[in-house]
């Protein structure tokens, strides 16, 4: 059993809180504010694992959970060239074992995954509640079903096939999907399966697992650059991994022996859908509320995985405060120019790329081309998936638990005690 030498704090108030493996929030009334994981070694020591367990002193560990998974960190072989900057690092999060990139289900959510449950306390019974617009549902599952885990999964309909596709779901995952539902239906039906006796709630970025999970692809970066990069680059929808990222380079300043200045952030999200940018672009103190044309601009972002309604911009230690501390940049990112990104990275590296990395590579081509990026910067780019067309597909038939209807969701958590 491990100990827990770790703590939480809250980023509004400063709190400090013993972690119990699913504490959220901070116990105070405040404003909205993330908490964050205070280890006590204050120094990059990884260990002799090759996987992301490497980092466990960094990580919010209650349980050993064993893995391989694992980011690939090397120099780009030709995307610099193209893009005319002569130090681009590319962090691969994947399926590419020649690399070393081994992500079975070919995304960087994988590591939110591992940590997420490798975080639960070993005397946890309840059943973790997971909302996801796709990739995260196929990491959970994985995991999951690998350590025999008991979580529900909720998700929009239209992300059952690629996550049947992906992952063979052991009995103790189950699967609810929403007919003609959004990402914010998820997550707002797992919400009510959560509050049920017997589960708990994932609870997405506030999951101090997921960020640190996240975080070891900075860590995994300083440890082959050997100091911070100068530019951080990465499509957003919730924003969990560019604060997991903004988090881990303020504990490597700490360290002191790779850098003492924050990464820049630039930060895309796919148009015309793009809350964070239009929020950041006008300066705004918050989010915009959604509008009537809000559903229907979700309707037409093809990297359908970055379609977060309301990530934590204003929350206190969330996007906008990561963005204003490293003198960040967001942008708006055409699904005609993603597409345009994910060919020349395939081209020019050799392997296939998700939407959402996609978003990414045209973040920082645009940004290239308008001179926002100094040719001699060292940048790193996250890819945050790849490599999904070397996976074999799953052949089995599977169903969802249950498929529910839009219109039905008020009655929906009502199936709790049948699945």
């Amino acid at each position: 059993m491990f100990g827990r030498e770790y703590r939480l704090r809250c980023c509004g108030c400063g709190a400090l809180f013993d972690d119990d493996g699913v504490r959220l929030d901070c116990a105070l009334p405040h404003a909205p504010a993330l908490l964050r994981t205070v280890y006590p070694s204050l120094r990059l020591d990884p260990g002799d694992e090759r996987s992301m367990a490497r980092f466990g002193r960094w990580l919010p560990r209650g349980r050993d959970l064993p893995t391989t998974a694992r980011t690939a960190v090397f120099p780009s072989a030709h995307l610099g060239r193209h893009l005319g900057l002569r130090r681009l690092w590319l962090a691969f999060n994947g399926w590419w074992p020649e690399r070393g990139a081994t992500l079975a289900t070919a995304t960087f959510k994988e590591l939110e995954a591992v940590a997420v449950l490798g975080r639960l306390a070993p005397s946890e019974r309840r059943t973790l509640v997971v909302a996801s617009a796709g990739n995260t549902a196929a990491a959970f599952a994985a995991i999951a079903t690998e350590n025999e885990l008991p979580v529900l999964i909720v998700i929009p309909l239209e992300a059952w096939d690629p996550l049947a596709a992906l992952v063979r779901l052991g009995p103790s995952v189950r699967v609810v999907a929403i007919d003609d539902g959004t990402y914010e239906d998820a997550i707002a039906l797992a919400q009510r399966f959560a509050a049920r006796e017997g589960y708990v709630a994932e609870g997405g970025v506030r999951n101090v697992g997921r960020r640190d999970g996240m975080g070891t692809i900075v860590l995994s970066a300083v440890e082959e650059i050997g100091t911070l990069p100068g530019v951080y680059v990465q499509a957003v929808g919730s924003g969990a991994g560019a604060l997991a990222a903004h988090e881990a380079a303020l504990r490597i300043i700490t360290d002191g022996r790779f850098g003492t200045r924050l990464p820049r952030m630039l930060l895309g999200q796919n148009a015309p859908f793009t809350p964070i940018h239009d929020a950041w672009t006008r300066g705004a103190a918050t989010l915009s509320e959604p509008d009537a044309d809000a559903r229907e601009r979700l309707s037409r972002i093809a990297a359908t995985v970055l379609g977060n309604p309301s990530p934590p911009y204003a929350t206190s230690g969330g996007v906008r405060d990561a963005l204003a501390a490293s003198d960040g940049s967001t942008y708006a990112i055409s699904n005609d120019e993603m597409a345009a990104a994910m060919l020349a990275f395939a081209e020019l590296e050799g392997i296939d790329v998700e939407p959402a990395a996609g978003v990414a590579i045209a973040t920082l081509a645009r940004a290239a081309r308008e001179g926002r990026v100094d040719p001699e910067e060292i940048v790193l780019l996250n890819i945050t998936g790849g490599g999904r067309a070397r996976r074999p597909a799953v052949t089995q038939p599977q169903a969802p638990a249950h498929v529910v209807g839009r219109a039905h969701l008020d009655r929906a958590a009502d199936l709790v005690g049948t699945i």
